[in-house]
């Protein structure tokens, strides 16, 4: 298929609308449930209330800012896919936001800018102290006349539309992480997908061998590895693809599959790393200098040792724990005696080069 034919196909996969509408508009419709944020969305909602003043600012000032992009889906009903700090900053001076953030943030108050000093204290409405801290009626009116432009993703487009425009908007900006995008759209497909991602990233044996520090837990750093442990094993690796195209489309095909088995796949995943845990602890990852197990936690050391170590559990199940321990540590300090693995580990080599090397040559690696 040549490019103008691909261009001819990708275009047919996107059905799109999009008009100009009042803010007051856009928080009657989030009011009726017709516009709607994922709950799991609101996590990411982090704006501090220098950002929110600034943007409200904009707003009465009249200076332009980028269109909100919703998803429409077979009842009419918006999904926002983009514009979640604007939305979201609107509905929480307003007091409209919904759900557990709302009641965490509480009512928003902002600061004074350079241009609108007077600003600073001021709330939706008067609070109860009523000390002329209330924005006023004819403000009020003037951010609620405003206008917001909506681009708007039909019920038409292909199926995985939304979730390819949502990763498209919101990777490479400072707010959001590809990890974070892919958690986003897995709650979009499947809520319960994402939060057993986040409990297999809190098994013990596997925060242990991968050296997750608190911080990093918290910020849910171990989903992606979670994530590319089970893509290895599942979803087949096309050369040349960008690996977080990869992930990106692994997350969505098997969030998407009522057939994948999780409770298979959660005991592959916990046997694996009981067995890297007993064997080497925190060194699972690190590489073998000929001495001892140093240096930082290697990507290239996860792909193949976790994802070929899960492929071998069966002969790895019938060994006492003690030779277990040194099969599996004999085969970590072999590594680097391996051409190819040599060839394709180092800090130098391209994610799709190493993925395309490596991964094939997991299993028999590992295999005891």
């Amino acid at each position: 298929m040549g490019l103008q034919e691909e261009i001819s196909v990708a275009r047919q996969r996107v059905v799109t609308d999009g008009y100009d509408m009042s803010i007051g508009e856009v928080i009657n419709l989030y009011r009726n449930d017709e516009l709607v944020i994922a709950p799991a969305f609101q996590r990411l909602f982090r704006w501090d209330d220098e950002r929110k003043t600034r943007f409200v600012e904009s707003i009465i000032l009249g200076i332009p800012f980028p269109p909100i992009f919703v998803h429409q889906d077979e009842k009419g009903v918006w999904e926002l896919i983009d514009g979640l700090q604007r939305i979201s900053t609107i509905l929480q001076l307003t007091g409209d936001l919904k759900g557990e953030r709302a009641v965490l943030l509480g009512p928003l108050v902002l600061n004074g800018t350079k241009f609108l000093p007077s600003l600073s204290g001021k709330r939706w409405n008067e609070s109860a102290e009523g000390v002329g801290d209330g924005l006023g009626t004819s403000t009020q009116l003037w951010i609620k006349r405003a206008r917001i432009r909506v681009e708007i993703l039909q019920a038409g487009s292909s199926p995985t539309a939304k979730y390819e425009l949502f990763q498209r908007l919101n990777t490479g900006g400072a707010d959001l992480s590809p990890q974070e995008v892919r958690n986003s759209i897995a709650v979009s497909i499947d809520n319960t997908f994402f939060d057993w991602l986040v409990r297999l990233s809190k098994t013990p044996s596997f925060i242990a061998t991968t050296r997750q520090t608190a911080s990093a837990i918290e910020a849910q750093a171990g989903v992606e590895l979670v994530l590319r442990f089970l893509a290895f094993r599942n979803i087949p690796y096309q050369s040349g693809l960008d690996v977080h195209e990869y992930l990106d489309g692994a997350m969505i095909e098997l969030a998407s599959d009522a057939a994948f088995d999780r409770n298979a796949e959660e005991q592959v995943f916990i046997r694996t790393f009981d067995f890297l845990n007993e064997a080497l602890g925190e060194s699972a990852f690190q590489r073998w200098d000929g001495q001892i197990f140093s240096g930082k936690f290697l990507m290239s050391i996860f792909e193949v040792l976790a994802s070929g170590l899960s492929k071998n559990l069966a002969a790895y199940d019938l060994m006492q724990s003690k030779d277990r321990c040194e099969k599996i540590t004999e085969k970590a300090k072999s590594l680097n005696n391996d051409p190819t693995f040599s060839e394709n580990s180092g800090a130098g080599v391209r994610g799709t080069t190493r993925l395309t090397k490596l991964l094939p040559i997991a299993e028999a690696l590992i295999k005891p």
